[in-house]
């Protein structure tokens, strides 16, 4: 006769002893923590403007180049949507789902804290609280921002790459991964920048145009360029997660 572990409300079991609950042991935690950290960082890098070429047009010979005009986190924020593609992919709309709900949820946190700190009476010796509302007194829009463009993007983004799986199987990836890219940038991008804009300074609809142009087709491009990769990612992850089929 086997004799079974009983578990009070403390967490220890009738035999004494202690009680743990097992942890996954495939890669969506990993993805969904990495997910969430990207999109972290990129809401508070976002609060900078950033422009390549100067403020005024370029002479290059006979061209006229104008200033290209994004946000610190340019260089960031594309992950997101590649860590997104391989939840889709291999994990499935539910589990994308929840890992967009995580991220939303997340965001929301941080934006709540930073308004607590602000608030906050600072202490005589702290010399940089004009500094701290400069840096993150804005991010609380730019979490609006993000929230709106990254729930509609990404839902979007999962629900074109799970559409066109069910068509074409395991088949056609490099489809799947541009064309729900394509879909979700777009309105991501769109939304995003017409909530930020003013709060990064641009202020004229020739400047909002580049920056909602610029910042979609970056984000694609980078899609594209890193095409090879997130091939690779998740073919490794699919060989080793036991439970895809």
């Amino acid at each position: 006769m086997t004799a079974t572990n009983t578990t009070d409300t403390d967490g220890d079991t009738k035999s004494g002893q202690v009680a743990f609950a097992h942890v996954s042991r495939g890669y969506y935690p990993t993805i969904v923590a990495l997910f969430v950290a990207t999109l972290l960082i990129s809401n508070v890098a976002a609060s900078k403007g950033v422009a390549f070429f100067g403020t005024s047009e370029l002479a290059l010979g006979p061209l006229q180049i104008l200033p290209i005009n994004t946000d610190g986190a340019f260089f960031l924020f594309p992950l997101a949507y590649i860590l997104g593609d391989v939840l889709s992919e291999v994990y499935g709309l539910k589990a994308a789902r929840r890992a967009i709900y995580l991220g939303f949820g997340s965001l929301l946190l941080m934006s709540v804290c930073f308004w607590v700190a602000i608030e906050l009476p600072a202490a005589s010796f702290y010399e940089n609280q004009a500094a701290l509302e400069t840096v993150v007194g804005v991010v609380p829009r730019l979490v609006l921002a993000g929230l709106a463009g990254f729930v509609v993007g990404q839902l979007l983004n999962a629900v074109v790459l799970v559409k066109i799986k069910e068509r074409t199987k395991e088949k056609h990836l490099w489809a799947r991964l541009i064309g729900s890219t394509v879909v979700g940038e777009f309105f991501d991008t769109l939304i995003f920048c017409a909530i930020a804009a003013g709060v990064i300074g641009i202020s004229t609809w020739a400047d909002f145009v580049n920056y909602v142009v610029v910042g979609f087709l970056w984000k694609t491009l980078v899609e594209v360029i890193v095409l090879p990769i997130t091939y690779a990612v998740i073919g490794y992850i699919k060989k080793r997660e036991p439970t895809y089929a």
